[in-house]
């Protein structure tokens, strides 16, 4: 037995006792020190705490929380520390107590995460804290930093290194490649997860095993890799993550939510108590959101979203590179404050249009953040060969659906209305007047 397999956490993978069961029928071993961790306030919190937000009002069994996604997460590390165990560069590269890091890193990763936290990020506004800080703030609270040295001997900075930093260390960056790169212990877990609770089987259309089994380490020696047996099942990943967020994550009707969410924040983010609102859950959050709102056009925006009655905006318009490269060029990747701009200015140009006020509110463009999405692309070892090659030379869905820019295709630009106008602006086309008036003032 190599010394990364005598890992209490790795070694309970193979007893059967104390197991918490997780979807689908998957037993997930807790040893006494993680269980003291889950125990924790601050891991609990994450139980109400939805995974994918806003996407339940689409997929309505999408309810899922980010607790269990996390204990998801920690399940793959600890299958990914007990296949690389077996694979000499690791083992002589990567130590107990690194691997011991990795797996609280894993466990931890989403700690946090506030209610709807990404849509919130993706404004960009500059005085609101990362998650990234907010998991410093939990990691360093008396309850886990205390479990972390004696449990652990860590303290919270090893985490949060690990989990957002820069290594320089060659062990740090592969174990850092395993939380966040092409193939991860996130994303293996959140495609079959999402699709599963979604009830779509997208997420869930590659082989996890095979992948898995696959697992060695980078020609450079510093990133996590797979061999050549693991190449289709690689492809079959990078298709799930594509399908997933043409269908699930960017479906049309979750943008809507999406785009009512990100417009009524801006309006209101000045009157919330942040970050006290960040530290509570998703109700905790509405209930604030909704308060500070009131009777405003954000209050109206916030009803359709979470009040009795589900109202949203509908599609005027959509973009992709495809469908037309112009339009999509000049509104992606836009500061919000300037999609805000065009909205006031759109709403003008249609009050004359239609004949009856238009507020700004009632318009919303959304469009791809400012950030992209990681390249899918990763070294695959030809063993026979003792060569490696990137799985885009060798792969025509990887370079198809990865290289080539993944967001410009999945993630359009779209335009939502109010409902009392989307027809009006829709069916008549008004909007294509009113938009060329708006870009050009």
């Amino acid at each position: 037995m190599t010394s990364l397999r005598k890992i209490p956490e790795i070694a309970a993978l193979r007893s059967g006792q104390g197991v918490i069961r997780i979807p689908p029928e998957t037993d997930v071993p807790l040893t006494p020190r993680v269980r003291r961790l889950i125990d924790t306030s601050a891991f609990r919190r994450l139980s109400r705490v939805s995974q994918l937000g806003l996407v339940r009002h689409v997929y309505p069994a999408a309810n899922h929380s980010r607790q269990e996604h996390s204990l998801g997460v920690y399940r793959t590390a600890l299958l990914f520390v007990d296949r690389l165990a077996d694979d000499e560069q690791f083992a002589a590269l990567v130590a107990p107590a690194a691997a011991e890091r990795f797996l609280v890193a894993a466990l931890l990763h989403d700690i946090g995460h506030w209610p709807y936290c990404h849509p919130i990020e993706d404004i960009g506004l500059p005085q609101l804290p990362t998650h990234e800080e907010f998991a410093v703030e939990s990691l360093s609270t008396p309850e886990v930093s205390a479990l972390l040295a004696a449990d652990w001997d860590l303290e919270p900075p090893a985490i949060v290194e690990l989990l957002d930093g820069q290594p320089t260390d060659p062990a740090d960056r592969l174990l850092q490649s395993m939380l966040s790169g092409p193939i991860d212990v996130d994303k293996m877990d959140y495609l079959m997860r999402d699709s599963l609770h979604a009830g779509v089987p997208y997420g869930r259309n590659f082989d996890q095993q095979r992948l898995i089994q696959s697992l060695c380490v980078s020609e450079s020696g510093d990133a996590l890799a797979i061999s050549e047996k693991g190449k289709t099942a690689a492809e079959m990943m990078v298709f799930a993550r594509y399908v997933m967020f043409s269908e699930v994550y960017w479906h049309h009707a979750v943008r809507s939510a999406t785009a009512m969410l990100q417009r009524a924040f801006f309006l209101v983010h000045e009157r919330l108590s942040i970050p006290d609102e960040f530290r509570q859950d998703d109700a905790g959050m509405e209930r604030a959101l909704l308060d500070a709102a009131g009777e405003s056009p954000a209050g109206e925006l916030l009803a359709g979203l979470f009040g009795a009655q589900r109202r949203l905006y509908k599609r005027v318009a959509q973009w992709s590179v495809l469908e037309d490269r112009d339009a999509y060029e000049r509104l992606a990747r836009r500061p919000f404050a300037w999609l805000v701009d065009l909205s006031v200015r759109f709403a003008e140009a249609a009050s004359s249009l239609i004949g009856e006020p238009v507020s700004p509110h009632e318009v919303l463009f959304d469009a791809p953040p400012m950030a992209l999405e990681v390249e899918f692309d990763l070294d695959v070892r030809f063993a026979k060969e003792g060569r490696y090659r990137r799985l885009g030379q060798v792969s025509p869905v990887v370079h198809t659906l990865a290289r080539q820019q993944f967001d410009d295709y999945v993630k359009r630009v779209r335009m939502f209305a109010a409902p009392r106008i989307a027809g009006q602006l829709r069916d008549r086309q008004l909007w294509r007047t009113a938009l060329a008036a708006a870009l050009t003032k």
